[in-house]
């Protein structure tokens, strides 16, 4: 990203590398006034199953990682670079600039619950007779790989809240990016610490004085939880489709708790008949 770039009215220029590719599961196709919706899900649950913390980690979170407000004079930030440099074994440098700011590599891990909503592609723009179709919008909403990862090439001036338009951008995420947070992980003392960064905070400069290590920082992409789920942020469509899917996963628990039951009555049933009475 340019050093220039740091108004939000201007589109930040970043570089990222990637090679992961969406998940895809059953689908929904449903016409709507106004819009085509498909959905897909790679999933067995539309609700997200509960984690269970390693008893060697206890989860902490809105814990401030103290090197992060460090003020680094232009001398301490040349030498921090030149150090952080030969802690890495890739070529994902960080570099000096002549204004003293510096270009750098962040991580940022997708831990996403929800599905994300892409433009879906277009499928003959045009009717029969050549004329270009109503306007009717298409979108696809599926969820990102599990535990995917990129890499983005940024400048110390970045926001976090341009990073997470940045992913989005890349990825042709229409959701709102007021919907995602970015979070930074650090383990110590086998306890894992997480904080949710302000939108004008800056994450190469964590990087920069956490190291290289990911383990003493990483960083996360995840819903902005704010408590119970606002679905006034979602369209019509899209709650009509999220509608189906619990449709769908209560039919599919309901079958297998019949079954279940049918199995067990079997069993019981045949123990039944085998017994000697008395």
């Amino acid at each position: 990203m340019s050093d220039s770039a740091s108004s939000s009215d201007k589109t930040p220029s970043f570089e990222m590398t990637w090679g992961s590719s969406t998940s895809s599961g059953y689908c929904s196709d449903s016409d709507s006034d106004t819009e085509f919706e498909q959905y897909f899900t790679a999933r067995t649950s539309f609700f997200p199953k509960t984690r269970k913390t390693p008893a060697t980690a206890s989860v902490k979170k809105d814990e401030q990682v103290e090197s992060g407000k460090q003020e680094l004079t232009a001398a301490d930030v040349q030498q921090k670079v030149k150090e952080y440099n030969a802690q890495i074994n890739s070529n994902l440098f960080m570099n000096m600039n002549k204004d003293g700011s510096y270009t750098g590599f962040i991580k940022v891990q997708f831990k996403l619950a929800r599905p994300v909503s892409v433009p879906a592609p277009k499928k003959g723009g045009h009717d029969a007779g050549g004329r270009r179709a109503s306007g009717v919008k298409r979108r696809t909403s599926f969820y990102l790989p599990k535990d995917a990862s990129k890499h983005l090439h940024i400048s110390s001036r970045t926001s976090a809240r341009e990073v997470i338009e940045a992913l989005l951008k890349k990825f042709t995420v229409v959701d709102n990016p007021g919907k995602f947070a970015l979070f930074e992980r650090s383990e110590r003392h086998e306890q894992v610490y997480v904080r949710k960064l302000s939108d004008d905070e800056r994450p190469l400069r964590l990087r920069l004085n956490a190291g290289p290590n990911e383990k003493v920082l990483s960083f996360v992409l995840k819903e902005n939880e704010t408590g119970e789920v606002n679905w006034h942020a979602f369209s019509m469509p899209e709650l009509k489709n999220f509608l189906r899917i619990l449709q769908r996963e209560e039919e599919e628990h309901v079958k297998q708790i019949v079954q279940r039951y049918a199995l067990a009555r079997t069993k019981m049933r045949e123990a039944l008949a085998g017994s000697t009475p008395g």
